[in-house]
C-alpha cells in the first residue's frame, strides 16, 4: 500500500505510478501502454493550446467491503466523452477503448486504491486533448488520450454530507444558449472559474447558475447538477445547458427504485421555497447538500435580497441521505447493484 492517511485524503492531486496513453493519427488509435512520464510532449502550436481542442471525464473505482475492486458505470462516461469528441469534431476512443484504459489505470496503480472504510476512492480523470500543430480555428486530427488517476477524500475537505451555503449567479453564465454546457468539455470550467472564486471567497460552498437565455430557472451549480426533494419527488432541471450527470442519472433510477415520481423539468427560480431538501450531485461528491441559497442582484454585492432556508436545515435531509446511502451502498459492495452499474476488476 501506499504511504498515504487513508482518512486525511482530500480531492487533490496526487502523483502515482504511471497514466495510460493512446494516441489517434491517420485514422487509428495507437495501443495503449503505461508511462510514468507525467508530462507532455507537445508542439506549442497544438490546437489544445489555442483553441481549447479539450474534453475530459471523471469516475471512481472502490474497494468493495468484500475486497473487490468496481469501477462505476464507466461505460456512461465513454458515452458522454464520445459526445464531446464529437462536439469538437475529434476523434474519441471506443467504449471498449476506454474501459480497457481505464482497467489498466487502476490496476497499475493499484497501491493507490485506498481500502474498505475510509470513505475514500481512487478518482480517475480521462483527458482528450488536440495534439497536431495548427494556427487556423480548426478540430484537431491528431487527438491524445490518457487515463491518470489519483486517490481522493471528499471534494471540498468538508465531512461527508455535510450541508453548505449557496449564492445564485444573476450576473454571470457557465453556459451559451445553444452553447456547450451540455458537454464536458475544458473550456466550460475556464468560464465559470472567476464567479466561482468570487463565491468561494464569500464563504459559499456553492455556486449556482441559471439559465443563460432568461435567468429566471435554475440550471446547475458550478461544479455539479442541481437535485430537489420536494415531497415524494426527485426534481432536476431539464435545460439544454446542463451537462447531463452520470451520478444525476443513477440517482434518479434509486428514487425509481424507491417509488418516487422523478420529474425533469423547468425549474423556476422562486421554486427553491418549495422543496425540502436540496443538493449538488457529482462524481466527487456523490451528494452535497445545501442549507440556504442566497440571491444577489450582483455576486460582487455584499446586499442579498433574498434567502432561501432549505428546511433540512444543517443536516443532510432524510431522502438525500436515503439516495447517498443506496449509490454508496452499490459502490463498496455492500447493496446489490440490480442495475449492473459496477465493472468488478
Amino acid at each position: 500500500m501506499a504511504n498515504l492517511d487513508w482518512d486525511d485524503l482530500s480531492f487533490k492531486y496526487r502523483q502515482t505510478n504511471v497514466m495510460i496513453v493512446s494516441r489517434y493519427k491517420d485514422g487509428e488509435w495507437s495501443a495503449p501502454v503505461a508511462t510514468s512520464d507525467f508530462d507532455f510532449h507537445l508542439s506549442a502550436y497544438a490546437g489544445t493550446f489555442h483553441y481549447a481542442n479539450s474534453a475530459f471525464e471523471g469516475l471512481k473505482a472502490f474497494r468493495g467491503v468484500d475486497n473487490k475492486v468496481r469501477l462505476f458505470r464507466p461505460d456512461e462516461n465513454a458515452k458522454r466523452l464520445q459526445r464531446s469528441g464529437h462536439r469538437l469534431g475529434m476523434a474519441a476512443p471506443s467504449e471498449e477503448l476506454f474501459t480497457q484504459m481505464c482497467c489498466m489505470c487502476v490496476k497499475e496503480n493499484i497501491e493507490y486504491l485506498p481500502p474498505y472504510g475510509h470513505n475514500a476512492s481512487m478518482y480517475l480523470r480521462p483527458l482528450l486533448i488536440g495534439t497536431n500543430p495548427q494556427l487556423g480555428i480548426a478540430s484537431s486530427n491528431e487527438v491524445l488520450f490518457c487515463v491518470m488517476c489519483s486517490p481522493v477524500g471528499t471534494y471540498s475537505g468538508a465531512k461527508s454530507l455535510s450541508p453548505g451555503t449557496a449564492v445564485i449567479a444573476r450576473d454571470y453564465d457557465r453556459a451559451a444558449p445553444h452553447g456547450t454546457g451540455a458537454y464536458k468539455l475544458s473550456a466550460n470550467y475556464a468560464t465559470s472559474l472567476y464567479p466561482y472564486n468570487l463565491a468561494h471567497g464569500q464563504g459559499y460552498r456553492e455556486l449556482l447558475f441559471l439559465d443563460p437565455a432568461t435567468h429566471t430557472k435554475v440550471d446547475e451549480f458550478g461544479s455539479s447538477n442541481f437535485l430537489a426533494i420536494k415531497g415524494n419527488s426527485y426534481v432536476t432541471p431539464l435545460s439544454d445547458s446542463v451537462l447531463p450527470s452520470i451520478t444525476n442519472k443513477s440517482l434518479q433510477t434509486v428514487a425509481e427504485d424507491f417509488g418516487m415520481k422523478v420529474e425533469k423539468r423547468a425549474v423556476p427560480v422562486e421554486e427553491i421555497a418549495e422543496f425540502d431538501e436540496i443538493n449538488a450531485c457529482g462524481t466527487a461528491v456523490v451528494i452535497t447538500p445545501i442549507c440556504s441559497v442566497d440571491d444577489k442582484a450582483a455576486l460582487e454585492s455584499n446586499v442579498v435580497t433574498k434567502t432561501y432556508k432549505i428546511p433540512s436545515g444543517d443536516e443532510c435531509g432524510v431522502v438525500s441521505r436515503k439516495l447517498y446511502n443506496r449509490i454508496r451502498g452499490i459502490q463498496d459492495g455492500l447493496e446489490e447493484d440490480i442495475h449492473n452499474w459496477c465493472l468488478v476488476l
